[in-house]
């Protein structure tokens, strides 16, 4: 097998605690469209899988793994009058301007990750713009050598576009990357793509959701050097 050269990551669940970023942001942004109406908040977060009295997530919401445009879709049958492409605008917005809660410190496993010589990407179903808006604020965005949202144009996770186009950037052969993800979704592309899909436990998923497409399952990315070393990575990494 290929030694890997390339590090792709999902964002939500992956980079960022999961729960106790999108929690409160969800509490929020779901109190802003329903104006204040909590009966009527409530009724929005079950639309989307999401409890507002305890800030929670059904393990099968879509707000975990989905694009904005399906969250939208989920929502939309209670507001009637609202467009799906300002629904869109408006939660991009509002998701950008979300508190990250790192998952591990960032910047120091991501800088030891380049040290090795890695090319180092980020594929989300959120959005391009608030993707980068979450990396910059986490001071980390020019850490990494390439960026996609669902809006990008190679298409959104569980298709293998984005993680293609990573590839086909850098030169890299898709058995020389491993994406690393906390969703099926994130391992469903990888398998698409032909790269090496490594799964972690920093989302919602359970190790059994994920362990039966993973290479391997790690508590969280804090232990993805360990792996690397693993698999012979640092050796063969020029």
């Amino acid at each position: 097998m290929s030694a890997i050269r390339g590090v792709l990551f999902d964002k939500d669940g992956t980079l960022f605690d999961f729960v106790a970023t999108w929690g409160a942001w969800a509490r929020a942004f779901l109190g802003d469209l329903a104006a204040g109406d909590d009966a009527f908040a409530g009724r929005l977060g079950n639309a989307i899988g999401f409890d507002l009295a305890t800030a929670t997530f059904a393990p099968d919401s879509p707000v975990i793994a989905h694009t904005p445009r399906e969250i939208a879709e989920a929502l939309l049958p209670h507001l009637p009058g609202t467009s799906p492409a300002a629904l869109v605008t408006r939660m991009n917005a509002a998701a950008a301007e979300a508190r990250m809660v790192e998952a591990v410190p960032l910047r120091p496993l991501l800088s030891a990750l380049r040290g090795r010589g890695l090319r180092i990407g980020l594929v989300t179903n959120d959005g391009e713009v608030p993707a980068r808006a979450h990396l910059g604020a986490a001071g980390i965005e020019g850490l990494f050598d390439f960026v996609a949202g669902f809006d990008s144009g190679s298409g959104a996770k569980p298709h293998p576009g984005p993680l293609t186009a990573f590839a086909e950037r850098w030169g890299l052969g898709p058995d020389e990357v491993a994406m690393v993800g906390d969703s099926r979704h994130d391992l469903v592309a990888a398998r698409a793509a032909g790269m090496r899909p490594v799964a972690v436990l920093s989302g919602l998923a359970l190790h059994e959701d994920l362990a039966p497409l993973a290479e391997a399952v790690l508590p969280d990315i804090g232990h993805l050097p360990a792996w690397l070393d693993r698999v012979g990575a640092a050796e063969s990494v020029g």
